[in-house]
């Protein structure tokens, strides 16, 4: 990382830290149940970051590299977005505003993409609580520290795949050919019912177990107990360990995703970060009313399918002059017809069946049942 770079990452981290912490020990000092206004209300505040976000790169986006010169920016230009700016020009301030424009929209369409991406995320997380019981006040406790293990997650895989793709740019033709794969996949099981997960069974459950001692209730909203001079992990930890084992799983399909609109990993981990900041509010957001739009999923999975193809024909896309902006009205385009035929064509009775069952008030239902809270 150069200097510049290095500073503006550290304003840009200590500024999503900040209001993290606020929300935490300001706004959600008592665990509370997430009502639809609140939810609104955040997920309001994180998109309006996001434009902001926009708009500062539109007047300032060169000071992420440091660019002073016309040289910095050739260099740049061609590490990170090889034609996709003109430098034809030999006025600077022509050739920087261009530049400028270019990033900035990358940002808006690398942040639209990966939110798009995220709804999915939010089906796995519902069944997640669902399956273990979680009480509803305690869901933002885990969706903050959730948030906080994707970010440093986000961190590594973007940096080291942005140093991947620069020294073996095939890696590009896999990540296509992955997404294309994925696309159709989804696709193939849009109508499929989520079920249940077994919690003895699950991955992350076995590993934690067999090398820490694990308390077999609830107690309120802690992540340890001691008992008989022993501490245990609670079960609310290990909600929080399988959500971030869960990001993992989709940042695997979304980071890519956003790398076939730009290669400079800065862009990719910014948009990235709001998409994901924004995802805990939306949970509560959206996880009541996702059942509505049920062609979502079918949105999604072209959504991916047109991002492998982009991947993969990347070099024939710039000899035909397809700029930036236009993967953005594409990605528009898909998701405002997902929406727009959910509404129109409502879903059938075995679709409805499918969907109660990622249905948000039935997961709280299931928690009230079945939690069982203790204090040692």
């Amino acid at each position: 990382m150069l200097p510049n770079e290095i500073l503006f990452f550290v304003a840009f981290t200590t500024f999503i830290l900040t209001v993290l912490l606020l929300d935490l020990g300001v706004f959600s000092r008592k665990n509370h149940i997430v009502g639809f206004k609140e939810a609104a209300a955040w997920s309001a505040v994180w998109v309006m970051f996001a434009l902001v976000f926009y708009v500062i790169l539109n007047f300032y986006g060169e000071k992420i590299h440091g660019i002073t010169k016309m040289e910095e920016l050739a260099a740049v230009v061609n590490r990170y977005d090889p034609g996709e700016v003109d430098m034809s020009s030999e006025n600077f301030d022509v050739a920087i505003q261009l530049y400028r424009n270019n990033l900035a929209i990358e940002f808006i369409t690398g942040y639209l993409l990966e939110y798009s991406l995220s709804v999915d995320n939010i089906f796995v997380i519902i069944l997640i609580f669902s399956s273990f019981g979680v009480r509803e006040k305690y869901y933002k406790k885990v969706l903050f520290w959730g948030v906080l293990g994707a970010i440093l997650m986000r961190f590594t895989f973007i940096f080291v795949g942005s140093a991947l793709i620069y020294k073996f740019n095939w890696i590009l033709y896999l990540f296509g050919a992955f997404l294309i794969f994925t696309g159709i996949k989804m696709f193939l099981n849009r109508d499929d019912e989520d079920e249940k997960i077994e919690v003895d069974k699950h991955p992350v459950v076995k590993i934690v177990s067999k090398y820490f001692p694990l308390y077999p209730r609830f107690v309120r909203e802690r992540f340890f107990v001691r008992k008989n001079n022993q501490w245990f992990l609670t079960p609310l930890f290990l909600v929080v360990l399988i959500v971030e084992f869960t990001d993992l799983i989709f940042a695997v399909d979304s980071v890519p995703a956003v790398f076939a609109v730009t290669q400079d990993p800065y862009i990719v981990f910014f948009s990235n970060i709001f998409a994901i900041m924004g995802l805990r509010s939306m949970f509560f957001f959206l996880s009541n009313i996702l059942h509505f739009f049920h062609y979502l999923k079918v949105g999604l999975s072209f959504l991916m399918v047109f991002i492998g193809f982009k991947m993969l024909a990347h070099k024939w896309l710039k000899s035909i002059g397809f700029e930036t902006v236009y993967s953005l009205y594409i990605i528009l385009f898909i998701l405002s017809v997902s929406i727009i035929a959910s509404l129109i064509f409502p879903p059938s009775k075995k679709e409805k069946s499918v969907l109660n069952g990622q249905d948000y008030s039935l997961a709280k239902k299931k928690a009230k049942e079945s939690v069982t809270e203790k204090t040692p």
